[in-house]
Formats: C-alpha cells, sequence, structure tokens
C-alpha cells in the first residue's frame, strides 16, 4: 500500500515519503504510534488517511507556510531589483539618440558649476561657525558639518530625492527611491538627471548646516545625528516638495487657499528664502528653545551679552567664501544657461543686495557702540544674501538695493530681539536666515516689477510675469507669499518642536543635551578627544574647567594661554 508521511511539529521538513516497512519503529503497529486526536513524529499515513479533516488541516498548514516562504522569498528579489536595477529602457544604441534630443549640454554643465559652488558653500559655514564661537567648540563644528553633509548625502540617495521631486501629490513625492527609474532627464528640464539630483542635494545639505549655527557649544552629538535624520530625511524633502516638487500645493494650486489667491497666482521662491532658510532657521530657532543658552551665558537683561568670536579672521573669510557660493544658489537656480539674461540679473541682484545688507547693517549699529562691527558687517551682507534669494528673479536692480537694505536692519533687531528673549544663538542663524527669510519671501510680493515671468531650458518665458503691490499687481501675489511662509513657520515649526523636545526628553547620551559636567569641560574634547588648538606648539587658547570641583564652584572655567597665565573668566 502506497503511504502518505505528514510531518508534524519538530519535523525536518522536505525529508521523501517513506515507504511502508522502511525505518525505525516498523515493528510497531500503526494504532500503537497515534495518540489520539493528534499526530507524533515520523508517522507514516496511509493516502487514504488524507480523507481525515486533522491530516488535511496539517497538509494545509505546510502548503500555506511554505506558499508564504516562497512569495516572502520572491518579494524580496523583487525589492532588490526594483531598487536597484538598471531602469528598463531602450538599448544603448537607441537611447543615445534618445539622450541627446533630450540633454541639453550647456545647461547640465551650468547647472553641474553651480552645484559645485553651492557645495563649496559647506566650506564657508565651517569656517563662519567656528570663527563666531568659541575655541572648546569648533571640533565640534567642523565634525558636525562633515558628518550631517556625509548623512544628507545618504539619504538624499535613499529616499530625500524622492520625497521631495518625486512624482506624487500634492504633499509628497512617492518615486525615484534609490535613484530608481531615473529618467534621461529631470521632468523635462533638459538637465541630465544626475546632475538635477546633485544641484539639489547641495540645497539640502544647506538646509541641515543652517540648522546647527543656533545649536552650537552643548548639543551632543549623538542627539545631533538623531535630529539630522528628522531635517535632512523628512522635514526639508517634505516642504520642499509642497513648494517645487511636480505637483506641491503651494507651488501648484495653492490647495486649501485657491480661493483666496486670484487664478494663475501661486507661491513663488526662486532659490529658496523659505525652501532652505526659513526652513534652517525655524528649525533652530526649535533648537535653540529645547536645549536653553549654553553655561555662563548671560544675556542683555543680566548685564552681559553675545559672547565674543574666538577667530573673527576665520569668520569673515568663511563669510566671504558663502558670499562667492551664492553665485551658485541664485544663479544656479535658472537650470537653464539659455536665460543669459536672466542669470546676468540673477547674479547682479544677489551683489547688490548684499553690499546694500552689509553696509546698512554697520551704519545701523554704529551710532550705539561707536565701533565699525566686523561681526554685524557679516551678518549684515548674509542677510541681504538669504532675503534677495526668494525674489533674485523678478525683482529689478533696484528692487534689490532695497531688500539688501531693508535686510541690514532687520539682522541687528532680530539679535536683539533674542537677546530679550533669552534665547542663545551663537552664530545669527535665526535673524540671518529666518527673519531675513520670511522678509525675502514676502519682497516678492511688494517689488516684483511685473517685467519677468519664468526661466525655461530654451530662454525666459515671460508671457505671465510676476507683479507685486507697488508696481500695480495688487495683493494677490503678496496674499500668496503670506500664505507660503506661514505655512513653513506653523508646520515646520510645529514638527521641529516636536522633534527636538522629544530628542531632548531622551535619557543618557541621547539626549539633545550635554550633561554638565561634560559642557564644562568642553564639548571638542569630551566628544571628540582632541582641542583645535595646540598649547604645546603655541598655537591658541584654551578654556579649562576642572570637573572634579563641586557643580557650584565649577561654573568659571579658566583660560590657560601658552605662559601658563592665569586668569578667571566667563565662557
Amino acid at each position: 500500500m502506497n503511504m502518505l508521511r505528514v510531518p508534524s511539529s519538530g519535523d525536518a521538513v522536505g525529508l521523501a515519503p517513506l515507504a511502508a516497512g522502511v525505518g525505525p519503529g516498523t515493528a510497531e503497529s500503526l494504532d500503537d504510534r497515534r495518540a489520539p486526536g493528534r499526530f507524533r513524529g515520523r508517522e507514516r499515513l496511509p493516502v487514504s488517511s488524507f480523507r481525515e479533516r486533522e491530516t488535511q488541516k496539517r497538509f494545509g498548514a505546510l502548503l500555506a507556510g511554505k506558499m508564504l516562504g516562497l512569495a516572502a522569498t520572491f518579494g524580496v528579489i523583487a525589492a532588490f531589483a526594483f531598487l536597484f536595477e538598471t531602469a528598463a529602457g531602450a538599448s544603448p544604441a537607441q537611447a543615445a539618440p534618445k539622450a541627446a534630443e533630450l540633454i541639453s549640454p550647456i545647461n547640465t554643465v551650468w547647472v553641474l558649476v553651480a552645484a559645485f559652488l553651492v557645495f563649496f558653500m559647506q566650506a564657508g559655514f565651517m569656517a563662519l561657525e567656528a570663527g563666531f564661537a568659541r575655541s572648546r567648540e569648533s571640533v565640534n563644528i567642523m565634525m558636525e558639518c562633515i558628518f550631517d553633509t556625509c548623512l544628507c548625502g545618504v539619504l538624499w540617495y535613499a529616499f530625500g530625492f524622492a520625497f521631495m521631486f518625486g512624482i506624487g501629490n500634492g504633499l509628497i513625492g512617492h518615486s525615484f527611491f534609490f535613484l530608481h527609474h531615473n529618467t534621461v532627464d529631470y521632468n523635462g528640464s533638459t538637465v541630465a538627471f544626475y546632475a538635477f539630483v546633485l544641484f539639489q542635494f547641495a540645497f539640502a545639505d544647506t538646509a541641515s548646516t543652517i540648522t546647527s549655527g543656533a545649536m552650537v557649544g552643548r548639543t551632543s552629538f549623538k542627539g545631533d545625528i538623531l535630529y539630522s535624520l528628522g531635517v535632512s530625511g523628512f522635514i526639508y524633502p517634505i516642504f520642499g516638495h509642497w513648494v517645487w516638487g511636480p505637483g506641491g500645493w503651494l507651488g501648484n494650486t495653492m490647495g486649501w487657499f485657491n480661493g483666496i489667491v486670484p487664478d494663475g497666482i501661486v507661491f513663488r521662491d526662486f532659490a529658496g528664502s523659505t525652501v532652505v532658510h526659513t526652513v534652517g532657521a525655524v528649525i533652530a530657532l526649535a533648537g535653540a528653545v529645547a536645549l536653553g543658552p549654553r553655561l555662563g551665558r548671560k544675556f542683555a537683561k543680566d548685564g552681559g551679552g553675545p559672547t565674543a568670536p574666538h577667530d573673527m579672521n576665520i569668520a569673515a573669510i568663511g563669510a566671504v567664501i558663502l558670499w562667492f557660493g551664492w553665485y551658485g544658489f541664485n544663479p544656479g537656480s535658472t537650470l537653464s544657461a539659455m536665460d543669459w539674461d536672466g542669470i546676468g540679473r540673477v547674479a547682479w541682484n544677489t551683489t547688490i543686495a548684499a553690499a546694500a545688507g552689509g553696509l546698512v547693517a554697520v551704519l545701523f549699529v554704529y551710532p550705539r557702540t561707536k565701533k565699525w562691527d566686523v561681526g554685524m558687517s557679516i551678518n549684515g551682507f548674509l542677510g541681504g544674501l538669504v532675503a534677495i534669494t526668494a525674489p533674485c528673479y523678478w525683482v529689478s536692480p533696484t528692487g534689490a538695493l532695497i531688500i539688501g537694505g531693508v535686510a541690514g536692519i532687520l539682522v541687528p533687531l532680530g539679535v536683539d530681539l533674542l537677546e530679550r528673549l533669552r534665547i542663545d544663538d551663537p552664530i545669527g542663524a535665526v535673524p540671518v536666515h529666518g527673519i531675513c527669510g520670511v522678509w525675502g519671501t514676502l519682497s516678492i510680493g511688494l517689488l516684483a516689477s511685473g517685467s519677468y515671468g519664468i526661466p525655461t531650458s530654451a530662454g525666459a518665458d515671460n508671457s505671465t510675469p510676476i507683479e507685486g503691490l507697488f508696481y500695480g499687481g495688487g495683493g494677490g501675489q503678496l496674499v500668496a507669499q503670506l500664505i507660503g511662509s506661514l505655512s513653513c513657520i506653523v508646520v515646520v515649526g510645529g514638527v521641529a518642536f516636536a522633534l527636538m523636545f522629544a530628542i531632548r526628553s531622551l535619557p543618557g547620551s541621547f539626549n539633545l543635551r550635554l550633561a554638565r559636567d561634560e559642557e564644562l569641560e568642553g564639548i571638542d574634547i569630551v566628544e571628540h578627544g582632541l582641542p583645535a588648538y595646540h598649547m604645546e606648539f603655541g598655537q591658541g587658547f584654551a578654556y579649562t574647567t576642572y570637573t572634579g570641583q563641586g557643580i557650584g564652584e565649577s561654573s568659571s572655567p579658566t583660560p590657560v594661554g601658552v605662559n601658563a597665565t592665569v586668569e578667571t573668566e566667563k565662557v
């Protein structure tokens, strides 16, 4: 008789059926080996037993388990192929003519050069932040900027680009994960796909770096990693999709607010006063509030003021590098070398706004101190650059001069406001990138000249020019700009405050802020194991706190110079 073997729990699966009378236990009768109502190991049953309900259940469970295993295996294989295989398409011989038709070499090269300039801004941020900070925090700034750039690159590849520029809905993109199924160019721009990806990665990295500026000196490195995951992976790309992504509600339809503004008017942000700078500054503000001020920081109401920079020379050099990089940031956002008139206008507007911001900031502050403040000149022209970033394509040079000049006043007023609110922002990220970012975004609704439309791959399209209130365009564009700015502040701010306070509540080294004694010892030593300067070689000046003292006794660090001169000074 043919026999059917049904394994029970504990059996090895997949063994060949046993023939009758073969194998262990053949001397036992079938009835002896069966327990009522259940099967025991290595049973050999006649085929006729398949009619029994218990046997059918066993067989069904076994078959279902194997099918699920096979389905999971094929699913993993399919997912791997979907994410990592070369996109399906024509053969290389067929694709070459198609690529030649879709890609503009000059536009692609222009975007790549602009991407390199924007990426070089990271060097400017590193020097600027390190110079404005204390020497005991400068190694941490270098490491944060480098690590955040590397992290942003991986996240941008995996899903950041997909969330921001993938085809999706009004809220989020959901294609191009792991840059899979990429097209020859991006969305008809005639710019090679990977050139566009690189250009936008440099912008994403900038937003993350802005955030760190207000959190210098007291943020744990693990806490920095956690919030950077949120900024680069989710907050920046998702909000960016609303403005710049395909179908994003702010940049295309105005969503729920489309009845408030006239037809054809949407939120405009040419190069990122809101998308990059305000987003970064709002998150920075949330971080600064969640962290609280650095130990020893006294505010104006308490008879103190901002901490003195440890190296104004490197800060100034870093700021000028940023100005230079802005020529990739703003003109590069045309995405078209064929719009040479637009590129020239944007470059000059960028220059004149920065110049006005630097001059006005210095002259505005001089009557208070009777000093020509180099720090304020730096943040003044940076504020002018941030403000002109959104309107640079649509305003005249005179409008750019006004925008930069107003930014030069807003920066010192913003610094004063943070002092009054007792918010410690060592670099001035919130006044420069936040307040000036909002002003630059709103200025489109006021000062857009009505002469310029949008850049295209073949040149400017001025058939539907952007026109502001002061040029006879009415208040519609201003309302759209106000909706966009408020959306950023409310939504990004809400998410950012929730994220920062959540990390602030974590136990141990994952807490957003360093422990008190570690901060007193110095973040460079505690987190990275070395100082920025080595006194044994006659370099620099370091603050040291003896953490063996009581907490109350160690609030005044002692700077030690190369000649072992001891002087007590607040950090």
